[in-house]
């Protein structure tokens, strides 16, 4: 909450209770404790800025009806020296009240003083928290759930940071394990292929079949030849995995860094292996008797913590599941390395696995309402109004590779955090590189070109900003000025909420609504043409409006053009 806002919520609560004491005292209301009540916004801010339920929820304790409570709270009222400056009931006893021109003085003022700065708080008080998102599979080019996981995942650790968390954004490498033996399998084959031709060498069934595969079995061979074409099979693999993973990580970390993502780290599964964690998490769900041997593989009970069926830990084979190492993995983020929080972006298919995985957490004795999940949704490509699935350029299924040679980034970014995670979406080909009001990213960036454009105006007349009094400042009275300053007024509350509520759509929503409040402004209120102490009012109002949405671009990694 940002400090104003806080400041008149804490004043509102304050008087309101100082209210009903004295009506108490005065004997308007019988002497009784004061109930908790509610201070919020209503939905329609004609029927006040803030709005009480004190009367409502006192009923029982003054044995009276709210309506009369409300009568006697409100004659006791003293809004003096507050940022309230009047009041009014409403239906059976709610409380409406409406702010002074003071707070929207100094909301224009706040805004001025903290600059970049405006809109970041303490909320989360620097706890440290992981989110850990995209994690493809490093076999393979990143798809489109990858592409929204992608921009969803960094705008929520950005807001989260914002909020006043410690955040960490790490990618989780998946090289070791059945995934990376398929991995070897494949691209054996696809060498192979190269010197005795496709008939004579059978691809795997399970194998990798896409053409990444056959690139980099092409490109082991350019650089080695036939070397490895009469070694044994597990030197083969391994040399080709060698050559090949690092290969796609850094393809991987490039195609992010294209779409404005960086880690803090790229976390290899291969770590856990290596440096015993994985054996030891195994050991010590043995020690607490939660597991058992059945038919040569180590299973988990984890039918003891409500799930359905218990799960395999170590295959007859010897090798651990991916299930063991991500028990691992997650035993590391906060036993280890002492994350108070952790939030795992995953796709929708991944939702049977949510359950597990928190249980999980606490049979190694840890805390698993500490892991959180967020699972999104399918996102389908349209142009023209139908569905897209193969690249034009490639004519394959479109990567996020694709995408972003075909989009601006800075459309992508805005465009998947356009909708909660939970909802499906259809990301429009064509709406993403339209360059006119219809295309949401273009229509807040226009905005703040608009406002720079109108400085830049100014300024070649000899007109430039300039401090403004608080008596200047409450010139700024007409219904398109308070809508946009209060529109501003709620930005550190957004940013709040967002990180609560694990969705930093609430982000792009609030700032199309900014711009939109800001072209209402414009278009009523001439800003060149009035008397100096109005003008520069209006002017201070242009660019606190430019100043958010700078803040709320640059939080999502999205440029702010000043000119378009």
């Amino acid at each position: 909450m940002s400090k104003l806002v806080q400041q008149a919520t804490t004043e509102l609560r304050n008087i309101i209770r100082t209210a009903m004491e004295k009506a108490c005292a005065n004997g308007e209301l019988p002497q009784a404790d004061i109930p908790e009540f509610s201070i919020e916004v209503p939905a329609d801010r004609a029927h006040g800025d803030w709005a009480t339920n004190a009367a409502m929820v006192s009923a029982r304790a003054f044995h009276a009806a709210p309506r009369k409570i409300a009568e006697a709270i409100t004659n006791n009222l003293a809004l003096n020296g507050t940022y309230f400056d009047r009041f009014e009931i409403a239906g059976p006893g709610f409380i409406n009240f409406f702010l002074s021109k003071q707070f929207y003085v100094d909301v224009l003022k706040d805004i001025e003083t903290l600059g970049d700065a405006y809109g970041r708080s303490e909320y989360g008080q620097g706890k440290k928290i992981m989110v850990e998102f995209v994690s493809a599979n490093p076999t393979g080019p990143m798809h489109m759930g990858n592409a929204r996981g992608g921009a969803l995942g960094d705008c929520l650790a950005a807001v989260l940071d914002a909020a006043g968390y410690s955040v960490w954004r790490e990618f989780y490498v998946n090289d070791a394990g059945n995934q990376i033996e398929k991995f070897g399998n494949s691209l054996e084959a696809r060498y192979l292929q190269i010197y005795k031709g496709e008939d004579a060498v059978e691809f795997p069934e399970d194998g990798y079949h896409g053409d990444d595969i056959k690139e980099r079995a092409a490109q082991f061979s350019k650089e080695f030849g036939d070397r490895y074409v009469n070694v044994e099979s597990s030197v083969r693999q391994k040399a080709l995995v060698d050559f090949a993973l690092p290969r796609n990580i850094a393809k991987m970390q490039a195609d992010l860094a294209k779409y404005g993502i960086q880690y803090d780290e790229w976390f290899l599964e291969s770590k856990l292996h290596n440096d015993g964690e994985l054996n030891e998490t195994i050991q010590i769900l043995k020690d607490k008797g939660l597991t058992y041997d059945k038919e040569g593989a180590l299973w988990y009970r984890a039918t003891t913590f409500g799930a359905e069926k218990d799960e395999v830990l170590v295959r007859q084979n010897g090798n651990p599941t991916y299930f063991a190492a991500d028990i691992a993995y997650h035993r590391n983020k906060f036993a280890k390395r002492g994350f108070d929080r952790c939030i795992d972006v995953w796709g929708a298919d991944h939702h049977g696995h949510v359950a597990r995985m928190k249980a999980a957490m606490d049979a190694v004795g840890l805390d698993g309402s500490k892991l959180d999940i967020v699972l999104i949704q399918l996102v389908r490509l349209v142009r023209n109004g139908e569905v897209v699935r193969m690249s034009k350029r490639t004519g394959k299924a479109i990567q996020l590779a694709d995408l972003l040679d075909e989009v601006p980034v800075d459309a992508a970014r805005f465009l998947f955090n356009m909708r909660e995670a939970t909802s499906q979406m259809d990301f429009d080909l064509d709406l993403a590189v339209q360059q006119d009001a219809q295309n949401p990213v273009y229509y807040v960036q226009y905005a703040h070109a608009r406002i720079c454009s109108i400085l830049k105006a100014l300024k070649a007349e000899g007109i430039e900003p300039r401090a403004c009094s608080d008596e200047e400042l409450s010139l700024l009275n007409t219904q398109e000025e308070i809508d946009l300053i209060r529109h501003l007024s709620a930005y550190t509350d957004e940013i709040v909420a967002a990180a609560k509520d694990y969705d930093p759509a609430r982000i792009t929503r609030y700032v199309i609504t900014l711009a939109n409040l800001f072209h209402k402004f414009y278009n009523t209120c001439r800003v060149k043409d009035e008397e100096d102490r109005l003008r520069a009012a209006r002017i201070c109002l242009c660019k606190a409006t430019a100043t958010v949405i700078r803040n709320v671009l640059s939080l999502l990694k999205i440029s702010a053009p000043e000119s378009m």
